[in-house]
């Protein structure tokens, strides 16, 4: 629960951002521009932080494997609120010119710094407390931080989107979610103080196997697993980030849905993710994560262009059973993955090496979705050519993950263990 709750603001603060891109940044710090350009220059500064993410799991990745996991955890955290509070205090391109869009920039890098480092923690905490047969279950929460981060920041942008007229919300209403942040740091950090490390750690510490060099010892034995891991990850991210963040601006300026209608379709569709990821994980733990994991990537393949045709209707019913079929599938990969990636890598380097093949991954997949989306929808006149990015991505990620599991042999916890933390 530490480890859910510490997750569920980190995402919240990073999701707020992706949400305010697509609606908002495009008008108060790019206003100079075409709509179309406007809207591909805040999905750019969206993604820069996903470019920032793999240094963050580096650096935090190498002190998470020397010195522990907890620290890490409290420090991305307070990075993580640091940062999205001040975007609520920044001033727009009108007060401050071109300055406003850089500053934008760097706390957006900083936030990716954060998350990068975040994950990887928070998944070994909570995997490495784990009895071996629940390591899908425990994970699952880590991963259901994401819906729930996402499900409340949509829920206080839908708020006050039905509060306030669209004048007051682009003057002074916007800022709203992201100075609430400053309070949620604060609650986050006395949570993950209290947590205590994680055994598997503790174990490796104690019988001093601490590996001094970890990134060099993953980039020297384990180039690999690395790569697999991100090709793995790829198509759940490009799932996420159409359905949350591209959907929301093609939606709103080319379907003619209003804001507070794709809000709430981006958020019922984020609850029924919350649901479902701890509920196929439970099924993971019997059946193996691997299995589950790969089902979900075929799913979302399959899901892709019936979303899109129901999206484009222009009538919400359908359009939410688009979004329906596709988080299904989506939550079966994205619920499973924190136990899948866990058991790539012995504890000693477990958070290098974790941290780096995901996050290399989400700069492949996340970072260039929406701004990959909204370009092919430009060149091509048609959504259509979304879905067959989306069905490129996972039959990428299917192969990735295929090849990772026959790879791999590591155990989840450390060497002393080896009998029964083995890689299902």
């Amino acid at each position: 629960m530490g480890s859910f709750i510490g997750t569920t603001i980190e995402w919240y603060d990073f999701f707020l951002y992706g949400t305010a891109s697509a609606l908002i940044f495009s008008k108060l710090f790019f206003p100079s521009y075409e709509p179309l350009v406007g809207t591909l220059l805040s999905f750019a500064t969206f993604g820069v932080a996903f470019l920032a993410r793999p240094l963050g799991g580096i650096i935090f990745g190498h002190f998470g494997d020397r010195f522990g996991r907890k620290p890490m955890l409290v420090i991305t955290l307070m990075m993580m609120g640091v940062a999205t509070g001040a975007i609520g205090l920044l001033p727009t391109y009108e007060t401050i010119g071109v300055a406003a869009p850089i500053v934008l920039v760097l706390l957006r890098i900083l936030q990716g710094l954060s998350v990068g480092g975040e994950y990887g923690g928070a998944v070994l905490m909570t995997v490495e407390h784990a009895p071996p047969n629940r390591r899908g279950w425990y994970g699952s929460w880590v991963q259901a931080g994401s819906p729930a981060g996402l499900i409340i920041s949509n829920a206080v942008f839908l708020l006050i989107t039905t509060q306030v007229s669209q004048e007051q919300l682009l003057a002074w209403a916007w800022r709203i979610p992201f100075l609430a942040s400053f309070v949620l740091v604060i609650v986050g950090i006395v949570i993950r103080l209290s947590l205590e490390e994680s055994p598997a750690f503790q174990r490796v510490a104690k019988s001093e196997r601490v590996e001094t060099a970890p990134l060099v010892t993953v980039l020297r034995n384990h180039k690999r697993q690395v790569l697999l891991t991100a090709g793995a990850y790829v198509s759940t991210g490009v799932t996420v980030y159409l359905a949350a963040v591209f959907s929301l601006s093609y939606g709103t300026t080319t379907v003619g849905f209003s804001y507070s209608e794709m809000l709430v379709l981006v958020l019922l569709g984020q609850i029924l993710a919350f649901v479902l990821m701890p509920t196929f994980s439970h099924v993971s733990d019997r059946v193996g994560h691997k299995r589950v994991f790969m089902i979900g990537i075929v799913g979302m393949a399959l899901m892709a262009f019936p979303w899109l045709w129901l999206l484009t209707t222009g009538d919400f019913v359908p359009a939410l059973l688009g979004f329906v079929l596709l988080f299904i599938p989506y939550s079966a990969t994205y619920g499973t993955m924190a136990a899948f990636f866990a058991g790539v890598y012995e504890t000693r380097i477990g958070y290098s090496g974790l941290s780096l093949g995901y996050q290399l991954g989400t700069v492949v997949g996340s970072a260039l979705a929406p701004i990959t989306a909204t370009a092919l929808v430009a060149a091509t006149g048609t959504v259509a050519s979304v879905g067959w990015y989306m069905v490129a991505t996972a039959v990428l990620s299917l192969a990735a993950a295929i090849w990772l599991t026959s790879a791999v042999a590591a155990p989840v916890r450390d060497a002393d263990s080896v009998g029964t933390e083995m890689v299902t």
